[in-house]
């Protein structure tokens, strides 16, 4: 079989590798689709720490089922699937307490353990989820869905909340139409103009670009100077984690999406002022999979909306360099292993 494979920071090939062979609960996948998320672009870049080499990247994707075991969940082969990618240890406190989102010894594909860029692969039974009748595209677009879903659970959101979210990637596009679900007013605020329109697409109730307007004043005028109830940061920024204390109501929550890589400066006697509430959020669970797949069934959700291009298999290392070169014009970006 062919994959696709990080050879060192900035270099990918496209190698030979021997067809994997399942073990005692495991099923043989055959790979459709994949997308590249930002933890993949990272460890292209070398700036992903987690990331050792070679590593085949990878942990958005859909796959169909070629052999699979006696199952209670009815898995058949020809199902078109998608998995949950996280590999938890079981033992840990978190894991002990339910909690294995947040597994201690948590190893993503694509990062601490190769990922779904590869025509096969072997998968334990239990993370496989039934696609529920969505397309091969829509599936891989799921895992990063969850995690937006999974960041705006942390919090009841209720519909009268007004929710900000800042950032308009993928992962706050997505958060953007996980609170519409709730039935909040949400809002967008991002530099870049493309990002703003494609909110606006994705049925945002308003949009700002802080570069070109105040964004206090437009939050006294969006908020009648109450500020907002929820705010997302979906950045990864200490200037946009700034931002969401500074935009919040007093008493309103404060989820944290966006992965930081510097650290953050302020006298958090505002946090204490403003009795905010602050959640972090990693990873999702299976079931945040498995009801996502069915609200994007029963709701119509087009996904589709949100990939900005599509590469075959051959031209990876194409896609990653648009992506280390996004002016902000792309989104996701899928890869196609085969239909």
């Amino acid at each position: 079989m062919k994959e696709i494979l990080i050879t060192e920071p900035r270099k990918i090939t496209i190698t030979e590798a021997e067809l994997p062979v399942p073990r005692k609960g495991e099923a043989l996948l055959e790979v459709l689709y994949c997308g590249i998320c930002g933890a993949d672009v990272a460890s292209y870049t070398g700036n992903q720490p987690f990331t050792t080499y070679p590593r085949i990247p990878g942990h958005e994707f859909s796959a169909r089922i070629l052999q699979i075991p006696e199952n209670e969940s009815g898995l058949q082969p020809g199902d078109i699937v998608t998995c949950n990618p996280y590999f938890n240890c079981g033992t840990c406190y978190s894991c002990r307490r339910g909690f294995v989102n947040c597994c201690t010894d948590n190893q993503t594909m694509g990062v601490q353990r190769d990922g779904s860029f590869r025509e096969y692969l072997t998968m334990p039974v239990e993370r496989i989820i039934p696609g529920g009748g969505l397309g091969p595209r829509e599936l891989a677009l799921i895992e990063p869905f969850s995690i937006s879903y999974h960041a705006v659970s942390r919090c009841e959101i209720k519909e009268t909340d007004r929710v900000l979210v800042v950032g308009a990637g993928p992962i706050g596009l997505f958060a953007l139409v996980s609170a519409k679900m709730k039935g909040a007013k949400v809002y967008v605020s991002d530099i870049l103009e493309g990002r703003l329109k494609k909110a606006e697409e994705l049925g945002a109730d308003g949009v700002v670009n802080p570069k070109e307007q105040d964004l206090s004043a437009w939050n006294q005028q969006v908020t009648c100077g109450q500020g907002f109830d929820v705010c997302i940061e979906a950045c990864g920024s200490p200037s946009t984690f700034l931002t969401c204390i500074q935009q919040a109501a007093f008493a309103a929550n404060i989820i944290l999406i966006g992965n930081g890589k510097k650290d953050t400066t302020f006298l958090h006697s505002v946090l204490l002022k403003k009795e905010l509430n602050v959640f972090g959020s990693r990873n999702s669970y299976t079931r945040d999979f498995i009801s996502l797949i069915r609200l994007v069934a029963d709701r119509g959700i087009d996904l589709m909306k949100i990939v900005s291009a599509e590469y075959p298999m051959e031209k990876a290392e194409e896609a990653f360099q648009a992506l280390v070169n996004n002016d902000g014009s792309l989104e996701k970006v899928l890869i196609k292993i085969r239909d």
